[in-house]
């Protein structure tokens, strides 16, 4: 049998990243400043991690205006989707050869 460790994807790493991609996967988009408050980080550490993200092709950015206030969203990607499930799916398979 394969090792799962293989299949893990080194991008989702961070703690930050992985609850950045957790709350994408349950949500349509999320806002930046829901997802400050989601993970409770600063905005710059939260800026450069969703740059990660984005330049790996696994979220979007859609910028935009609530009135005169700025307001920028991510979602996931398919690609996004398609990396995060199988790093979960290794995550799963490395628990399960534990037991």
């Amino acid at each position: 049998m394969k090792n799962p460790i293989g299949n893990l994807n080194k991008i989702f790493d961070s703690r930050i990243r992985l609850g950045i991609m957790s709350s994408l996967m349950v949500n349509e988009e999320v806002s930046f400043n829901q997802l400050k408050e989601i993970i409770a980080v600063t905005d710059g550490n939260l800026a450069s991690h969703l740059k990660t993200l984005e330049d790996n092709g696994f979220i979007k950015v859609q910028k935009g205006f609530i009135g005169r206030k700025t307001n920028t969203t991510y979602a996931v990607t398919k690609a996004g989707e398609q990396a995060f499930k199988q790093h979960l799916d290794a995550l799963g398979e490395m628990i399960r050869l534990m037991k």
